[in-house]
């Protein structure tokens, strides 16, 4: 039987993977990562832990008499070189959320369903228009049948004769962070066995707690799949069913992590309308609105050097791990937009640059949200406190001791570089605006946009 090639992109794992499972019903299956322009333009810890899971899943295909392939360069030249060099003559690969018309020299395309509940675009209004808000594309979600998922096949048909290779490791993934990425290594668990394992864990742990758990960033009542889920070590329909079974048993929390992969969902639906959605507000009126470019400022809130201990807290989990708990997620940004004045798209970036659970569509919906511009976005006049989300998500302050003063502080400090000059005696620095003033000076820069705008009308999607 003819070869078939099986192009790997954010699906990197063996069970429910659809492309994977059909192709190896088909004959020998060469599984192939290809490093194109997309992959070389992520940020240092994303591209890391991409490795980290490249790593795990060639092992995993070794484990089954298989290889992983390994080319850099664009797919359109890639692929239909490799074909010719193998005898393949079709291609499986998962669908993405923006995929163009693919076509590679004559070979036969089969695009399977990719790493969303449903396919990005699936869900419409009763008038045929893409949902705004995430209410009632919640209800629609849930009265959707999701595919269940698919077992990794039994045997995954071999080449006669495999091309050369490289490991992963030997292609540099994540070089940037230098002598961060051993301080990322202490906190990542990679590899599909891993993350079916943290499921388990968190479905027979912390799920009964979790409508509660899920806003204390000083308890671990969190799934911890994020990182896992964005580059496809786990898939949505293995999560969602998984919880969807939890439900029928009357678990408590089941609804509302439920509800949080409706959200994910619900970003890649919009990111799918509206891929200008990480560089363009998604609600009219707001280019009218005085965000302040990169400034000193900013500096502080990446260096977690504010003066704001949840904020700081936040800011050196972020880099000392790759994550910041969700809650703490929207009290940085929330800080950065509105008592900062600055841009959104700054935090955006950063974040990319930080994120080993970087998220396009996630990261982009996230972040307008909090700064009010976004669709179905928290009202800009309704700014975070620090000091009261603090008391009432970190009562005893174990959260910010932890990243302040003991392990994590010194886990931020083993990663950060340099060139901050950081140092474990620094004083805490003072706070970079008083609270009170921040937020009325946020109140009077959406009044000058309210002012100003053409139209405060949304945008067409």
């Amino acid at each position: 039987m003819s070869a078939s090639i099986l192009w790997l992109r954010r699906d990197l794992r063996l069970a429910d993977h659809p492309a994977l499972y059909h192709a190896a019903r088909q004959g020998p299956v060469a599984p192939l990562f290809v490093i194109d322009h997309k992959v070389r333009a992520l940020g240092p810890a994303a591209s890391w832990r991409l490795g980290q899971a490249l790593t795990a899943l060639a092992g995993a295909l070794r484990a089954r008499g298989s290889r992983l392939i390994i080319r850099a360069g664009e797919p359109a030249e890639v692929i239909p070189a490799l074909a010719r060099q193998i005898g393949a003559d079709h291609v499986h690969l998962s669908r993405g959320l923006r995929d163009p018309d693919f076509a590679f020299d004559g070979l036969r395309i089969e695009i399977h369903p990719g790493n969303s509940l449903l396919p990005p675009g699936y869900l419409r209004t009763k008038t045929g228009t893409p949902y705004r808000v995430f209410t009632p594309f919640w209800k629609a979600l849930r009265e959707q049948d999701i595919a269940p998922p698919l077992p990794a096949p039994g045997h995954i048909p071999a080449l006669a004769d495999w091309p050369e290779g490289v490991e992963p490791a030997d292609w540099g993934f994540g070089a940037g962070l230098n002598r961060g990425a051993g301080v990322l290594a202490r906190f990542t668990h990679a590899g599909e066995d891993a993350a079916f394992a943290r499921l388990q864990e968190f479905l027979h742990r912390d799920l009964a707690g979790y409508a509660v758990a899920r806003d204390r960033p000083d308890r671990a009542g969190c799934s911890a799949l994020s990182d896992a889920l964005a580059v496809g070590e786990i898939s949505a329909r293995q999560i969602w069913h998984a919880a969807r079974a939890a439900l029928h048993e009357g678990v408590p929390g089941a609804e509302s992590f439920l509800s949080e992969l409706g959200w994910r969902e619900f970003a890649r639906d919009l990111f799918f309308h509206a891929p200008d959605l990480p560089r363009r507000a998604w609600q009219g009126g707001w280019d009218a609105f005085p965000w302040r470019p990169d400034n000193e400022d900013a500096v502080a809130w990446r260096r977690g050097e504010t003066g704001v201990d949840i904020v700081d807290a936040g800011m050196r989990e972020l880099y000392a791990t790759g994550r910041m708990h969700n809650r703490v997620r929207m009290i940085c940004a929330s800080y950065l937009t509105k008592h900062l004045l600055t841009d959104w798209r700054v935090g955006l970036d950063w974040f990319a640059q930080c994120l080993t659970d970087w998220d396009a569509a996630s990261n982009a919906m996230n972040w307008q949200w909090v700064a009010g511009c976004g669709p179905d976005a928290s009202p800009f006049f309704r700014i975070f406190n620090p000091e009261t989300q603090a008391a009432k998500f970190d009562p005893q302050a174990r959260y910010r001791r932890h990243w302040l003063l003991a392990e994590g502080a010194a886990a931020f400090l083993d990663a950060a570089p340099r060139s901050w000059g950081l140092s474990e005696t620094d004083p805490r620095p003072k706070p970079r605006i008083g609270l009170a003033e921040g937020r009325e000076r946020a109140l009077a820069a959406y009044q000058v946009m309210r002012g100003h705008a053409h139209s405060t009308s949304d945008r067409k999607i």
